[in-house]
């Protein structure tokens, strides 16, 4: 049973970025830790811990220079595995549970400003009228122009029952006033969707979290409450840093037959080394219910377009890599991220724990993601004139330290190097110029030009591919 697999595992993580995600073991863990310790090497270190404390300029913290000095151990690992102290474990849980104290509202930056995407439904920001479009030019006594999004975030976030003031520009009523928002916690959506056409629908995962499973399920039902005949789905993974393994294995088994391979781990423990079905037995908490049990039995063939790009990561890409390798949807958009490593949680004391990678993941055919991404089926540019911010996103293979594929070096991709480079001038050129390249349209809107493109291809019509593909030569398919 996946409950007893991710018992031992611990918490099982497969995000990209900080803030990336997992399952968790709820006591310390001490795996050998008297086995074979190197004394000479741990004598320098109290020697170099003694002497900072006695010689060193000032007086130092005992226990944030032990604490450095087991991050910067970890840190030396790759650049997944991490150390989490109070306020990390704390932030860490948050983006897992996707449960925060806040206002309610997902946000972008637009002219310096802090420009509302969308307020979460049933959230204060939601109650107290805000709109999608609506820009916040202060928080509290605070101008937002020159803070971060970042800056901003952590002023709009607090203690629960406290009070934000919010100064809202509506462009569209050409009026600022102010909002006074109490805060208190929020379940964050990690699903969207919408009926893009009569027959066709778009199904937008944003990170694979704690109620994921359930929040796509509910909205796969009402997609076929208002489309019994649903004629084609698009399943939109971009940008989605990953997150949990059961959630990546439930939402795949949800379009795949329940003996069908997902994805295989392997590492060096034995709980590393294991295979997950699309089948509720594997992907299912403990005492919980299937929330997929309810759902079509048409889903299991409705013709599938999956979008993705470098910002899709680790679960995303365990999803695409099934889907395609079972060629049970066309996948579109750009090479994806190549996170292919699994990391565990394990629990230190109650405040602090352990991100460390224990295996590497791989799909049904055994392709192994690390560090190479999944290659899309037909390769789509982000706007109708091309590519505009796609070379400048980072993959896991331009991370420092990040861990081999175990299937062959990868190559240094200069084509991709000189693809950044010339984006990052024409980013300045721009800037210096004060006239900053038009943000991409979001997700799911009527601009979204890779919808489009994916609406096309479910309908047969034509698709207007990639005009200046780079792929990483060492990842591209072998031809013979």
């Amino acid at each position: 049973m996946m409950g007893a697999k991710l018992k031992v595992a611990g918490w099982i993580t497969l995000g990209a970025v900080a803030g990336a995600l997992t399952t968790m073991q709820l006591q310390a863990t001490a795996r050998n830790t008297a086995a074979q310790l190197p004394l000479e090497e741990l004598q320098q270190l109290a020697a170099v811990f003694g002497m900072v404390k006695s010689d060193y300029v000032e007086p130092v913290d005992e226990k944030k220079l032990i604490t450095d000095a087991i991050g910067g151990m970890v840190a030396g690992l790759d650049p997944h595995s991490q150390y989490f102290d109070k306020k990390t474990f704390k932030e860490f849980r948050e983006g897992t549970t996707g449960k925060f104290v806040g206002v309610g509202i997902e946000i972008g930056m637009e002219d310096g400003l802090v420009k509302i995407v969308s307020p979460i439904e049933g959230s204060p920001a939601f109650r107290a009228g805000l709109k999608s479009g609506d820009l916040i030019t202060k928080i509290d006594d605070t101008v937002v122009k020159g803070l971060t999004m970042d800056q901003a975030v952590k002023r709009m976030r607090g203690e629960p029952s406290t009070k934000v003031l919010l100064t809202i520009f509506r462009k569209s009523e050409s009026r600022t006033f102010p909002v006074t928002i109490t805060r208190e916690e929020i379940r964050v959506q990690s699903v969207r969707s919408k009926i893009v056409e009569p027959g066709y629908a778009w199904l937008r995962v944003s990170q694979f979290q704690d109620r994921t499973v359930d929040d796509f399920a509910r909205k796969l039902e009402e997609i076929y409450k208002q489309e019994p005949n649903l004629k084609g789905l698009v399943l939109d993974l971009r940008n989605d840093p990953g997150g949990l393994l059961e959630a990546s294995v439930a939402v795949s088994a949800a379009f795949l037959p329940a003996d069908a391979v997902v994805v295989s781990t392997n590492g060096q423990i034995a709980e590393s080394k294991q295979s997950f079905k699309a089948s509720p037995s594997d992907y299912l908490r403990r005492g919980g219910s299937d929330p997929l049990r309810k759902l079509p039995e048409a889903l299991k063939k409705v013709p599938m377009v999956v979008l993705v790009n470098e910002g899709s990561a680790s679960a995303s890409e365990i999803v695409a890599g099934a889907l395609q390798d079972h060629q049970r949807a066309t996948i579109m958009g750009t090479q994806t991220f190549g996170k292919g490593s699994v990391q565990t949680v394990r629990q230190l004391s109650p405040d602090t724990a352990l991100k460390i990678t224990t295996a590497r993941y791989y799909t049904p055919s055994g392709r192994s993601i690390q560090a190479k991404g999944i290659v899309p089926d037909v390769v789509i540019d982000e706007t109708a004139e091309g590519n505009v911010f796609s070379a400048l996103r980072v993959r896991e293979a331009d991370l420092e330290k990040h861990i081999a594929s175990g299937q062959g070096s990868e190559q240094k991709d200069e084509a991709r190097e000189k693809a950044r480079e010339e984006a990052r001038k024409k980013f300045e050129e721009e800037a210096a110029k004060k006239n900053p390249l038009k943000p991409l349209p979001e997700f799911g809107s009527e601009e979204d030009f890779p919808l489009t493109q994916a609406i096309n291809r479910l309908k047969g019509k034509p698709v207007v591919v990639s005009k200046s593909v780079v792929e990483r030569r060492a990842e591209a398919p072998a031809t013979n």
